[in-house]
């Protein structure tokens, strides 16, 4: 919830204890809402620019690094229907190429998950930083 939309609901409150007057408490609120629709559109199109920005970008590591990510996951969750074929004809192998495969991810350190997990919410972050001090 960002900083107007925190406040717009305490002024609005605050309006009816002030502003006698119906008709120009009911303008004053009106307008609140046209500042936070106002604020919300801006916002809306420097994410929308940022992303196009992104997705034009010729740096490799700009245009691809989420979406290769994104193409991991995917291939990960694809592997089931796979999984799921071998488990119908041969139960016991798919059994064993499950237990292999987490018997490979469980001999990944947690240290080395924790240093992806950091770096990749690093890197969004930075991102994110960085398009808004350029908006």
């Amino acid at each position: 919830m960002g900083i107007i939309e925190g406040i717009i609901g305490p002024v609005a409150g605050l309006l009816d204890k002030i502003i006698p007057d119906s008709n120009a408490r009911d303008a004053a609120k009106l307008e609140l809402l046209r500042l936070q629709g106002t604020q919300a559109m801006e916002q809306a199109k420097a994410q929308m620019a940022a992303i196009v920005a992104e997705a034009q970008s010729t740096d490799p590591w700009t245009s691809r690094a989420r979406p290769s990510f994104l193409y991991v996951m995917y291939a990960l969750l694809l592997w089931a229907i796979p999984m799921g074929l071998i488990s119908a004809v041969r139960p016991e192998m798919a059994t064993a190429i499950a237990r292999g495969m987490n018997a490979y991810l469980n001999g990944i350190p947690e240290p080395l998950y924790a240093l992806f997990g950091t770096g990749y919410l690093g890197y969004t972050v930075a991102r994110e930083w960085g398009k808004a001090r350029a908006a």
